[in-house]
């Protein structure tokens, strides 16, 4: 222990000697020696008058005059420990304890030598350590971004009531996010996408859409792109040419994660839920303690038309096909309760505005020619720990439309519940199930009855976690489809299997 503790004595000394060393050229040899000359060397701590055991650096001082040697006395009797150090002194002091370090010098020797297989294995771990290091450096492909991916595989098969599309079918959806920071605090994203959905899992229209689905056909494209940044402590900042509402929120509105497209956000199709369009959008969050509740409101805006040069088709125009969405919340990670409304701007040469006729249950539903104002309630809770008590999310939206025609709809809604669990028999397994009604007509201009009462969704899944990275989830769905003017009743299976890198 002894000769370790001399051994670190030679790096102190080498921080002694830098500001000498800064400026050799101008150091006085002779002066340093003149000075070494005049000093006595000290082998007790007791030799300075001034020097008391209470003092904070007693031990230090002690231990570099009887262990080391390194301290010199001038004769006064006194250490003088509040004095600034000169560089002579420095010096001296330096060239003392170097003296005493030299005699250690066959015994390290010694050491070295009979340490040196372990010496050498550390010696080939670092060399190791520094190509790894060297080659990841190398192969990086950005110092600024992260890329992280899904591979979803989908099996099922859906049965309708005279359907002709029921084949079992098996595609796919492949997604790359890349996620690039300049600052730490911004985000510009970037998601590239393709699949080769089709049939009941890719159409919007009987309510069997998957959350996890893409029909580009076998091609990568462009689906997400948009960059966010923060601005003091409370607000944030969305723009981007493909950027959808429910992204430039303060917070998701709902936990609940679906299988089926129509129980995600608590419903989607009438507030939450755009194509993807240019757009822009603020939120001020309310600054608070971790965990404890807050408000925040967000707004933002979208146009289906944005990236259009036609004079009226423009990112402000009249027939922009814009959603301004406005979002109030209240509540924690554990819950929250929110109230949203949407203004969407129907395009004026007619036709079903925002796809959304798609999402209607009934064909007077989906004959949607006016502007509308969608109003969103929202809430969600979940428990402290996991177990048989689930997360509950709820949702319930009602529209009125604008200049609707002759046995067109006037107002619509559409509600849903949806139940979660976490760690179900085993840790990071999940289960879900939510039912509710797809965004169905409410009032028909000119009357008439509408049979989407009969209008009924459902959804069980359990997801296995094989690995952190590789998951499966069997579900079931059925439901009554009241679309095409009779009572379908439609069921289906799928499984689903994921892979995250």
């Amino acid at each position: 222990m002894k000769l370790f503790r001399q051994l670190l004595v030679a790096p102190a000394a080498l921080g002694l000697m830098a500001p000498i060393a800064a400026s050799a050229a101008d150091l006085n040899l002779e002066g340093v020696s003149d000075y070494s000359q005049s000093t006595q060397q000290v082998t007790s701590i007791s030799q300075f008058s001034d020097v008391q055991p209470t003092d904070w650096a007693y031990q230090a001082l002690s231990s570099l005059v009887e262990r080391y040697g390194c301290v010199n006395s001038t004769g006064s009797g006194a250490f003088e420990g509040n004095r600034p150090m000169t560089r002579y002194e420095a010096a001296a002091l330096l060239n003392s304890c170097l003296d005493n370090v030299t005699e250690v010098s066959d015994s390290g020797r010694r050491l070295v030598k009979e340490f040196s297989p372990e010496l050498a294995t550390i010696r080939g771990r670092i060399d190791g350590l520094e190509a790894k290091v060297g080659e990841f450096g190398a192969s990086q492909f950005s110092t600024t971004t992260k890329l992280k991916g899904t591979a979803t595989f989908n099996m099922g098969a859906v049965d309708r009531d005279g359907a002709s599309d029921e084949a079992t079918v098996f595609q796919y959806v492949y997604q790359l996010n890349l996620n690039t920071s300049f600052t730490g605090d911004d985000l510009l994203y970037t998601r590239i996408k393709t699949g080769n959905g089709s049939g009941p899992f890719a159409s919007k229209t009987y309510g069997t859409y998957l959350s996890a689905n893409n029909g580009n056909g076998d091609e990568l494209k462009v689906d997400k792109l948009w960059y966010q940044f923060p601005v003091g402590d409370n607000f944030k900042f969305w723009v981007g040419p493909k950027i959808e509402n429910y992204y430039m929120l303060a917070s998701a509105p709902s936990i609940y994660k679906p299988v089926l497209k129509q129980f995600a956000l608590g419903g989607n199709g009438a507030t939450y839920g755009a194509s993807t369009s240019p757009g822009f959008g603020a939120a001020w969050i309310q600054e608070v303690d971790p965990g404890q509740p807050r408000f925040a409101v967000s707004t933002n805006y979208t146009a289906k038309n944005g990236a259009s040069a036609d004079d009226e088709k423009g990112l402000l125009d009249d027939k922009s096909k814009s959603n301004w969405l406005t979002k109030v919340e209240y509540g924690s990670s554990r819950w929250q309760v929110s109230a949203a409304m949407a203004v969407k701007q129907c395009d004026e040469d007619g036709g079903n505005c925002f796809d959304g006729g798609s999402y209607y249950s009934t064909d007077a539903g989906k004959n949607r020619t006016g502007d509308s104002t969608n109003i969103g309630l929202r809430a969600y809770w979940r428990p402290e720990e996991t177990g048989a008590i689930p997360s509950i999310s709820v949702g319930y939206d009602i529209a009125n439309i604008d200049d609707a025609t002759a046995g067109g709809t006037e107002e619509t809604a559409q509600w849903m519940v949806g139940l979660g669990w976490k760690d179900v028999f085993v840790d990071g397994n999940s289960a879900g199930i939510a039912f509710g009604q797809r965004q169905y007509a409410t009032e028909i201009k000119g009357g008439g009855d509408d049979d989407a009462d009969d209008n009924f969704m459902w959804e069980a899944y359990y997801t296995f976690k094989v690995s952190d990275n590789v998951s499966i989830t069997p579900s079931v769905f059925g439901g009554t489809d009241t679309k095409n003017g009779t009572d379908d009743d439609l069921s289906g299976a799928l499984v689903q299997t994921t892979f995250r890198f």
